[in-house]
């Protein structure tokens, strides 16, 4: 029930996450016209841009581990059976995985409080609040240890819809 859950968030989280690619290209189209077409550009639109693109990278961690999106090296693991290799990921879950979501929670929660409590902003011309991006960080890696979370459990009950050692 926990894996399903965790499986159903960030499906929602992934498919409301990737009209952003739609809006940022959106303002992309809009920004160039503006520029070349009409010799107005925009002040704004490349740091809502760089910030929308923020977003969309960070909160999808989650969706790309479910549907093993992320980069794996298999050169030597994919010559082994499918038991050694989900052996393989439990083990390199426990020492690494998980480890290392540790520290992204614990410093992306500094991270992003810190900038909440300065009330930080960008520099230039038009200043954008940056501490929703550093709260969406914290919440994209919360995403990711949550699947991370799903996928050793499917590995653990040998689910076939693990997306590692598959």
């Amino acid at each position: 029930m926990l894996v399903k859950l965790i499986d159903k968030i960030n499906d929602n989280v992934g498919r409301a996450v990737s009209i952003l690619a739609l809006l940022f290209t959106l303002i992309t189209i809009y920004d160039v016209c503006m520029r070349y077409l009409f010799h107005e550009p925009t002040r704004w639109a490349f740091d809502v841009v760089k910030q929308l693109f923020g977003y969309y990278t960070i909160l999808l961690g989650g969706y790309a581990l479910r549907y093993g999106s992320h980069v794996r090296v298999d050169l030597l693991v994919e010559k082994f059976s499918t038991k050694t290799q989900r052996w393989i990921d439990i083990i390199g879950y426990l020492i690494f995985f998980f480890p290392f979501m540790w520290v992204l929670i614990v410093f992306s929660y500094d991270f992003a409080m810190r900038s909440w409590r300065q009330g930080e902003v960008t520099y230039g011309a038009v200043q954008i609040p940056v501490y929703p991006l550093k709260i969406a960080l914290f919440a994209g890696v919360i995403l990711l240890t949550a699947q991370g979370v799903a996928e050793f459990i499917k590995l653990l009950l040998k689910k076939e819809e693990a997306t590692n050692g598959s």
